[in-house]
C-alpha cells in the first residue's frame, strides 16, 4: 500500500480530482518526510518480460559484449551515482515523448538518472505574454519578482508534465520542485533573485531512487531565510555532479553533440591531452567555447571515472551503452607517456605486473621475465597511461619485417574510459605503418577493424595491418603470414626463448600468481597477438588476395590492369565509369557503345577516351593480342553471350587470359562462372575466378538480409522489395516514367522474378520475392519476413547478423529499420529492424541498398580488385 501523500502523487500525476492543492505540492522536501512518503510503497518488482525487452532493445544498439559491459559497470555503483541528466526547456517542448522513452529504457533495467531542468524558450514566451521584456547581463537572465513568479509557476507545470508522461508508461517518478538546492544571491544588485547553489538535498534524491523512483528536479534554489532564488539548469546539473560524484553527466541537446569547424560531429575530447590545443582553434569560440570551458571546469574536481555527454535524447541508449557512442562524449582521460627503454620506466616490477595480468599458467611470470630481457638488448617504443590501464608495446622495422605491435593491455577501467582508443590514435600519428595480430575468436574484433585497413586469417588468428599502400608490399606480407603464421611478425629467437623460459618454469612447482585485473584482453603469448575476449569471428580475407593465380593480371605488376567496358551508356556503366577514374591501379581503356561511338567519354579524367563501338570479332582480337586485363560486360540481359564467346575464342590462341565480369543476369545460373558476392561466396574462390556473374541489385540485399538466418529458418521467408526508378533502365518504359510512378507504385511481377530464383538457388533455401518501383531515383527497400523454426529474441537475431558481418566493410548492421534516403549513394547495404512478433518465431529484417553501387558498380569493382589481386576495397569509399 502506498502511503497517503504518495498516492496523492501518483493520483495527481494521472489528473485525478484527488489532486493536492498546488501549495502542498511545493513544499520543500526533506528526507526524512520523503521518507515517510514512500515507506510504505512496496518494492518495485521489475517486470522480467520487461526487463528482458529492454534489454533486447539496448542489444540493438550494440553489441552483446557492450551492452552487458556497460550495463555491469552502471549497476555496480549505489543508484545515486549513475548519472545526472540536465534536460533543457526545448527538449521538454519538442522531444518529451523521446525523453521519456529514454528514461523509461533506464528505468526498467534499474537505472535511477537525476534528472534537472530548466525551461528557458517557455519562459521567454511566457514573458512576452506578460509584457516583460526579458533582460540578461553577460548571459544570465535579470530576475525580478515578477519574473520568478511565472518562472515559478512555469517549472511546477513543466516538472507534473514530464512526471505525469513518465507515470502514463508506468515509470515511478517523483517531483522534486524546490528545496533540492541551497544558495545565496548570485549578485542581488546585478541580477536580482539569482541564486549561487552553495549545497544540495542529497538525501532526499537518494530516498526517492531508494523507493524506486525517478527524482525529477527543477532548477529552482531557496536562501537559508526560505527566498526562491531562480538558477541556470547547467549550473545546476554541474553542482548535482559535485554532490553526487556520478559516472556520467549528460546534457540533452537538440543538435545531439559538438561540432568542429567542418560542421562533423566531434565524437570524443580527451581533455589532458586536448583542452590546450583545441581551445587555441579559431572555430572554438562563443558558446562551444564556454561549453567546453565549463565541462573542464566541473570534471577537474570529479573523479576520473566521471564523464560529461552532450547528446540529443533520441541516442540516449547509443551513448550510454556502446563504444562508439553517438553524441560528443567528454571526459579527463589520462595523459600518455611513452617509454624506448626499460629505464624510462619508474618501476620495472610495476612493468611486469601489467605484463603478467592478462596471462595465467605456471609459465607466465618466466615469460615475461624472458620478454623484459629481450626489452632490455633491443629496440622498442612504448605507450602507457599514468594508471597503466593501458600498455602498447611497438618494435621497430627490421630485416625487412613491418613495425609491430607486440603487446596490448587494457584494463576494464582503461576500456571504458576509451584509453585504447587514445593509444591507438598516438601510435597512427607515430607509425604511418603497423602490423599486429588478433585471435580469430576475439569478442572485440570489430574495433580492431575499425582500427585497420585490412587483415587476412591464418591457423585461428588475423592479421591485421594499416598504411601499407603498396598493392606488392601487401600481397607479400599476406602471402608469408599464411606460410609462416605469427612467427613472422616477431623475433624467431625471442620466441624460441620464451617458449624455452615457459617449458623450464612449467617443470617446476608452480607458484602463486598475482590476482588478475580485469581485462577485456584474452590470454595470449606476448608477441605479435593484442586481443580482447573471446568470441567467434569470421575466416576470410578482407582486404587482398595474397596469391594471385599464375598468369592472371595481379598487384605486382608495374602497370595499372587496363579494363575494357562493353556497354557503357547504361546508369551502371557510368557509376563504374567514375568508380575507375578514381581508381589507383586500374585504367579504363576501351568503352563501347553504339549510340555513342565517336564521342568523347564524359566524367573519366585519366585520359582521353573515346567511345567504340566494338563488335565480337573486335574482342576476340584484342584478347588474342592481350590489349585487355579485364571485360566488364554491363549490357542488358541475353545480349552480351557473343562478346563473351569471342573472350574464349581470344584465348584459344593465346597466352593471355583475362578476367570477364558480367553485369547481367546471363551467366548467374551456369556452374562454370563464379557467383561474385564476396561477404558470402568464398573470397578464395573469387581469386581464382576468371569469369564472375555479377549478383543482381535486389537479389543481392535480399541475400545479405536473409543468410544469417537461413540455419534457423522455419518456413519461406517472404521479401518485398521497392526500387528506384534508375533499376528499370534507360529504355523508356512505364517503370521509369516519372510522371507514372508519381503517386503510385508499380509491381513488377507478382511471383516468379529471376530475382526469385537467384536468390533461392544462391541460399539453397525458396524464398517469396516481390519487386516493385517507386518514383524515387536510387536505392532499395527490402521489408523480409522471415519464420523461424524456433523461439529467439531480436537481441539475438541482431548479434547473429552482427557476428555474421564482423569485419565486412560494406555490410553495417543497425538497430532500426534503414531508410533509402541514407543509403543512397552509399557504397554498401544497411540491415537492421530485427522485429520479433510475439511467438517468437517469426522476424522481420529490413535492408537498404543503392542500386547502382553495391547492387551493380561497387561490387563489380570488389570482384574486379579480388579477381585482378588488388585490395578489395580499392578505389571504394567503404561505410
Amino acid at each position: 500500500m502506498l502511503s497517503a501523500c504518495a498516492v496523492a502523487l501518483r493520483a495527481g500525476a494521472r489528473r485525478s480530482v484527488r489532486r493536492l492543492p498546488t501549495r502542498a505540492r511545493v513544499l520543500p522536501v526533506t528526507a526524512a518526510r520523503l521518507q515517510r512518503q514512500l515507506s510504505t510503497s512496496t518494492a518495485r518488482t521489475t517486470d522480467l518480460s520487461a526487463r528482458g525487452m529492454i534489454i533486447q532493445t539496448l542489444s540493438s544498439v550494440g553489441s552483446k559484449r557492450e551492452v552487458q559491459q556497460y550495463l555491469s559497470l552502471f549497476t555496480g555503483v549505489s543508484s545515486q551515482r549513475f548519472a545526472v541528466i540536465k534536460v533543457g526547456g526545448a527538449i521538454l517542448t519538442d522531444h518529451l515523448d523521446e525523453l521519456c522513452k529514454a528514461l523509461g529504457f533506464l528505468y526498467t533495467v534499474g537505472l535511477y538518472p537525476v534528472i534537472v531542468h530548466g525551461a528557458g524558450p517557455q519562459l521567454n514566451n511566457l514573458l512576452e505574454e506578460a509584457g516583460i521584456e526579458p533582460q540578461f547581463e553577460e548571459g544570465i537572465r535579470v530576475t525580478d519578482a515578477k519574473t520568478l513568479r511565472v518562472a515559478r509557476n512555469l517549472f511546477m507545470k513543466e516538472n507534473m508534465n514530464l512526471v505525469n508522461k513518465l507515470e502514463e508508461m508506468g515509470v515511478h517518478a517523483q517531483p522534486l520542485t524546490t528545496g533540492m538546492f541551497r544558495a545565496e544571491y548570485l549578485n542581488k544588485e546585478k541580477w536580482g533573485l539569482v541564486g549561487k547553489v552553495t549545497g544540495v538535498n542529497k538525501e532526499a534524491i537518494e530516498a526517492a531512487i531508494s523507493c524506486g523512483y525517478l527524482p525529477i528536479l527543477t532548477s529552482m534554489a531557496e536562501t537559508e531565510d526560505g527566498q526562491i532564488l531562480n538558477v541556470n539548469a547547467d549550473v545546476a546539473a554541474a553542482e548535482l555532479a559535485r554532490a553526487l560524484e556520478p559516472l556520467k553527466v549528460v546534457y540533452l541537446s537538440e543538435k545531439g553533440g559538438l561540432f568542429d569547424a567542418s560542421g562533423s560531429k566531434i565524437s570524443a575530447i580527451n581533455l589532458d591531452e586536448e583542452y590546450d590545443h583545441l581551445m587555441s582553434q579559431s572555430w572554438v569560440k562563443y558558446g562551444t567555447r564556454l561549453k567546453i570551458k565549463e565541462i573542464k571546469e566541473l570534471l577537474d574536481t570529479l573523479p576520473r571515472t566521471t564523464s560529461v555527454a552532450i547528446i540529443h535524447p533520441g541516442d540516449l541508449q547509443k551513448e550510454l551503452f556502446t563504444d562508439s557512442g553517438a553524441g560528443t562524449l567528454i571526459r579527463r582521460g589520462n595523459k600518455l607517456h611513452s617509454a624506448s627503454s626499460l629505464s624510462d620506466f619508474k618501476d620495472v616490477e610495476a612493468l611486469k605486473a601489467v605484463l603478467i595480468r592478462d596471462r595465467e599458467g605456471p609459465d607466465a611470470k618466466a615469460t615475461v621475465d624472458e620478454y623484459i630481457e629481450f626489452l632490455k638488448e633491443n629496440p622498442f617504443k612504448a605507450y602507457y597511461d599514468g594508471p597503466m590501464n593501458a600498455l602498447a608495446i611497438v618494435l621497430p622495422a627490421n630485416d625487412g619485417r613491418h613495425p609491430t605491435l607486440a603487446t596490448l593491455t587494457i584494463t576494464k577501467a582503461g576500456w571504458l574510459t576509451n584509453v585504447a582508443d587514445n593509444i591507438f590514435t598516438t601510435l597512427k600519428k607515430e607509425h604511418p605503418q603497423l602490423v599486429w595480430t588478433v585471435k580469430e575468436d576475439d569478442e572485440n574484433l570489430g574495433w580492431f577493424y575499425d582500427k585497420s585497413d585490412g587483415s587476412v586469417t591464418s591457423e585461428g588468428c588475423r592479421m591485421f595491418w594499416y598504411g601499407l599502400g603498396n598493392s606488392k608490399e601487401i600481397n607479400k606480407l599476406m602471402h608469408d603470414f599464411t606460410l609462416h603464421g605469427r612467427a613472422m611478425l616477431g623475433d624467431s629467437n625471442l620466441e624460441s626463448r620464451l617458449q624455452k623460459a615457459a617449458s623450464k618454469a612449467s617443470s617446476t612447482k608452480p607458484k602463486a600468481q598475482q590476482a588478475r585485473n580485469y581485462s577485456t584482453l584474452a590470454r595470449r603469448p606476448i608477441l605479435s597477438t593484442p586481443l580482447f575476449g573471446q568470441s567467434k569471428g569470421r575466416g576470410y580475407v578482407t582486404q587482398t588476395n595474397p596469391n594471385p593465380p599464375i598468369g592472371k593480371k595481379n598487384a605486382s605488376m608495374d602497370r595499372p590492369a587496363r579494363v575494357a567496358l562493353i556497354g557503357a551508356r547504361g546508369y551502371t556503366g557510368q557509376e563504374l565509369i567514375r568508380l575507375l577514374d578514381a581508381h589507383p591501379n586500374m585504367e579504363l581503356r576501351h568503352v563501347s557503345s553504339r549510340e555513342l561511338a565517336g564521342q568523347k567519354l564524359e566524367g573519366y579524367t585519366k585520359q582521353d577516351v573515346v567511345y567504340e563501338n566494338l563488335s565480337p570479332e573486335d574482342v576476340r582480337d584484342m584478347e588474342k593480342r592481350g590489349d585487355v586485363d579485364c571485360w566488364v560486360m554491363a549490357l542488358p540481359n541475353g545480349v552480351c553471350k557473343p562478346f563473351v564467346e569471342a573472350v574464349y575464342e581470344g584465348r584459344k590462341s593465346s597466352n593471355h587470359k583475362s578476367v570477364i565480369v558480367d553485369l547481367s543476369a546471363d551467366y548467374r545460373f551456369d556452374n562454370t562462372w563464379t557467383y561474385g558476392l564476396p561477404e558470402l561466396v568464398p573470397r578464395a574462390n573469387l581469386t581464382a575466378a576468371t569469369q564472375i556473374a555479377n549478383p543482381g541489385c535486389y537479389a543481392t540485399a535480399a541475400q545479405l538480409g536473409i543468410a544469417p538466418l537461413v540455419p534457423h529458418l522455419g518456413g519461406m521467408p517472404h521479401v518485398f522489395g521497392v526500387s528506384g526508378y534508375s533499376g528499370a533502365g534507360t529504355k523508356p518504359s512505364p517503370k521509369n516514367d516519372v510522371e507514372n510512378l508519381t503517386n503510385n507504385i508499380i509491381p513488377y511481377s507478382l511471383t516468379g522474378h529471376i530475382h526469385e530464383r537467384e536468390v533461392s538457388t544462391q541460399l539453397g533455401a525458396e524464398i517469396a520475392f516481390v519487386p516493385h518501383v517507386a518514383v524515387w531515383f536510387r536505392g532499395i527497400h527490402h521489408t523480409i519476413s522471415i519464420p523461424l523454426k524456433q523461439s529467439m529474441t531480436s537481441r539475438d537475431i541482431r548479434q547473429i547478423y552482427q557476428d555474421r558481418y564482423a569485419g565486412e566493410k560494406l555490410v553495417k548492421v543497425v538497430g532500426e529499420a534503414p531508410s533509402v534516403k541514407n543509403i543512397s549513394g552509399k557504397h554498401g547495404v544497411e540491415i537492421g529492424g530485427f522485429e520479433v512478433d510475439k511467438s517468437g518465431k517469426r522476424v522481420v529484417v529490413c535492408a537498404t541498398i543503392d542500386n547502382l553501387l553495391k547492387g551493380a558498380a561497387t561490387q563489380c569493382l570488389q570482384n574486379m580488385n579480388l579477381a585482378l589481386g588488388y585490395a578489395e576495397y580499392e578505389g571504394i569509399p567503404v561505410m
